[in-house]
């Protein structure tokens, strides 16, 4: 550990001794509590100080030459100038790879080695069937599974006994062709396909954020020998010091041919990025939607597009949910969505405008943001970080 900080500290002490500054400037949107990147190609990777008049801030650099912090509050058409300083954070945000699981959570100090009660589960390898009527076809990894808000409720779900193919947080499409066969990824007990967990090649921890990177593999099994079609990596990443009522987090997911077929999606009303609630929430008057529109009626909400929607009930006698921001850059953006009529279940679904393909030397990005939060949803929270998350402050670099 003192040679990593060594290490971390000469790093810095190279950058400080450039002068280096940073300019951030707000743009058209009021900025509160919102997190920040920007490229920082001369600085190694390590923890440093962000300093300006009367404030600082906890700053940190990435391999791949990124980095990051949480700015407080800087009013829209305003700019400020940070000194970048060597230090870093007594707390940090921290991935732990524990045998099947990444688990990801906030620590009250960097001699903590995880954290003491995670935000956030990754499950990586096959979990264990929690009852013996689920058959042994539907189980899998490769998702988020338990989410819970910074009170500790959980608001996802995992097997339910009315879908059992649903789990937390996860991927898969669902009506697909593929050289020549119609492999469905999504409902694993017909047995036509799967999604597989490969590897988890990366986690890290960090003052401002931590996560892990995961590979995973849609695996066609409508042929005797089963082929991969699909190849997929995700990188997950959560804030801490970002709490306005609840935590994000961000999920990027790239998904490529594995050889010369293109997995062809047809329009359909379902498959995609799916969240299941908790089961508490089963049932049409259970589950509460609002969407970025204003839509809370869910058999109206379907089908709609929109850049967010929050979906939440009550865990333990207390209201508590999750938004989920679509950022514009994503395919077909606002994307349709699918909102269950009477369970807890929601699905942004980019086939619902129509007929749509992953082609070999192509990568299929999408990219979302959560805010995890105890209490009902907050419209004007959510369009504020929707704003960050697709508009975020220009920033400046400069010695």
């Amino acid at each position: 550990m003192k040679a990593l900080l060594i290490c971390m500290c000469g790093a810095l002490s190279a950058a400080v001794a450039q002068s280096a500054t940073v300019t951030v400037a707000a743009g058209e949107h009021d900025r509160r509590n919102t997190v920040v990147t920007f490229a920082f190609r001369d600085a190694r990777p390590g923890n440093a100080i962000l300093r300006g008049e009367n404030r600082t801030y906890d700053l940190q650099i990435s391999g791949d030459g990124t980095a990051a912090f949480v700015l407080d509050e800087l009013p829209k058409g305003k700019q400020l100038k940070l000194e970048v300083v060597p230090g870093g954070a007594g707390g940090r945000m921290t991935a732990t790879h524990d045998g099947k699981k990444v688990k990801i959570g906030q620590s009250t100090s960097t001699q903590q080695a995880s954290p003491a009660r995670p935000w956030l589960e990754y499950q990586a390898q096959p979990s264990e069937l929690p009852r013996e009527d689920v058959k042994a076809i539907f189980q899998r990894g490769a998702y988020l599974h338990p989410i819970r808000t910074l009170s500790g409720r959980v608001i996802t779900d995992d097997y339910p006994a009315n879908h059992a193919h649903h789990h937390g947080l996860w991927w898969a499409w669902t009506k697909t062709e593929f050289d020549g066969r119609e492999p469905d990824f999504w409902n694993m007990g017909a047995g036509k396909g799967k999604v597989d967990f490969v590897a988890i090649p990366k986690t890290w921890n960090g003052p401002v954020h931590a996560g892990f990177v995961s590979r995973h593999k849609f695996v066609d099994l409508t042929t005797g020998q089963p082929m991969t079609a699909l190849n997929e990596t995700w990188e997950v990443r959560a804030y801490g010091n970002a709490n306005q009522g609840g935590w994000i987090f961000d999920l990027t997911s790239i998904q490529e041919c594995a050889g010369p077929h293109p997995l062809k999606l047809p329009e359909y009303h379902y498959g995609g990025l799916g969240f299941r609630g908790h089961w508490d929430w089963n049932g049409k008057t259970n589950t509460f939607f609002l969407t970025s529109e204003g839509e809370t009626d869910r058999v109206k909400g379907h089908g709609t597009r929109a850049r967010w929607c929050d979906i939440s009930g009550f865990v333990e006698g207390e209201q508590a949910g999750i938004t989920i921001l679509c950022h514009p850059d994503n395919f077909r953006a606002p994307q349709h969505m699918r909102l269950h009529p009477s369970e807890p279940f929601f699905c942004y679904t980019p086939q619902q405008g129509g007929n749509m393909e992953i082609a070999p030397g192509q990568k299929y990005t999408s990219r979302y943001r959560f805010i995890v939060h105890d209490g009902p949803p907050d419209k004007d929270r959510n369009d504020r970080i929707w704003s960050d998350y697709a508009h975020p402050p220009v920033v400046r670099v400069g010695q």
